[in-house]
């Protein structure tokens, strides 16, 4: 299992850059980063300095949207880094959150998300493709190389995964949730002729190593809020009678709405619906032992990646704690 870390475009923008390095140097394989481009500094611009400052980091969005760029563009920021630094991208791709709703918007279509998905890939694959009734190649990035990963909850969308995707997000560590999420997206590349065991799995979630469970639970509590914004979509548009498991529509009927000024950030002010319970399930919390033990959890369903989100009050202590002990113990 490989192991990521997932940073916010909070400036300075050096200090970004600064715990990517930290990330490398302590074994992580991917920096992953927001993709908002109101609220925190543009990433691709991040990109090109994290890469430029280090050697074999793989870097991309956790996730990006098809409504904020235009796909072309999107494909030609991976394809120049990957010609610039040895094809050490990806991109994470999803309909869309806060990128979107910050500018009075909402999430893309599905469909729309699985022609994008299609675009972004053959164009950043130095392949051609066809786009509002021309045919598109990049001529000048031939061995440029690219995989996709989707983020999803929601049925029709792990079945978009499990049809199109290099690789699946799922943004939350409980592995009961994870287990069903995972065999939605294997059961569609099935029937869709697709070999499950190419497609690739990463699990996102904050990750807090230290003793003190009671301010770790406060920390990370804003991370069930986020998840909180897609359920409510899945909700909106399935009900709660089954579309999802239902631990996760349960504990979002106490949501009164989201600000997307704090969008998160640790101690937020509106997701006092969030209980511990859902706290624990979807973040790795505690001492080195228990989050070896979820890990452990993770791999044995198939989990390629897990990719810690380091939004709280000791990113740098995590990423030593990780790489001195967590690392080593679940990648060898």
């Amino acid at each position: 299992m490989d192991i990521g870390v997932v940073l916010q475009c909070d400036p300075p923008a050096t200090q970004t850059v600064e715990l990517a390095k930290q990330a490398e140097a302590a074994g992580f394989s991917h920096v992953w980063t927001f993709d908002s481009h109101v609220l925190w500094q543009e990433p691709f611009v991040i990109y090109s300095k994290i890469l430029a400052d280090t050697e074999r980091i793989i870097v991309g969005p956790m996730v990006t949207n098809p409504g904020t760029r235009d796909w072309t563009v999107t494909a030609s920021l991976f394809a120049t880094l990957n010609e610039m630094y040895g094809n050490r991208t990806i991109c994470g791709i999803g309909r869309g959150d806060s990128a979107v709703r910050v500018l009075g918007s909402r999430p893309q279509t599905l469909a729309e998300l699985r022609e994008c998905v299609q675009v972004v890939r053959e164009l950043g694959n130095g392949r051609p493709v066809r786009l509002r009734e021309k045919d598109l190649q990049f001529a000048w990035a031939p061995d440029s190389r690219l995989e996709v990963w989707v983020a999803a909850y929601g049925p029709k969308a792990l079945a978009l995964t499990g049809e199109v995707g290099d690789g699946y997000i799922l943004q939350l560590a409980d592995p009961d949730i994870a287990a069903w999420m995972i065999k939605a997206v294997r059961d569609a590349a099935e029937r869709a002729g697709r070999d499950p065991a190419a497609i690739k799995f990463c699990v996102a979630a904050p990750a807090y190593v230290g003793d003190d469970v009671p301010h770790q639970r406060e920390q990370t509590r804003w991370f069930g809020g986020m998840v909180g914004n897609h359920i409510a979509d899945i909700v909106e548009r399935y009900g709660s009678d089954g579309a999802v498991p239902t631990v996760l529509t349960d504990y979002i009927k106490g949501r009164k709405g989201y600000d997307y000024a704090e969008h998160g950030r640790a101690g937020n002010t509106h997701t006092d619906f969030v209980p511990d319970e859902i706290v624990d399930r979807f973040c790795i919390l505690g001492p080195v032992e228990e989050h070896l033990k979820r890990l452990a959890e993770l791999k044995d369903l198939g989990v390629d990646q897990f990719a810690v989100y380091l939004q709280h009050d000791a990113k740098e202590s995590t990423l030593r704690a990780y790489g001195e002990h967590i690392i080593p113990a679940v990648t060898r």
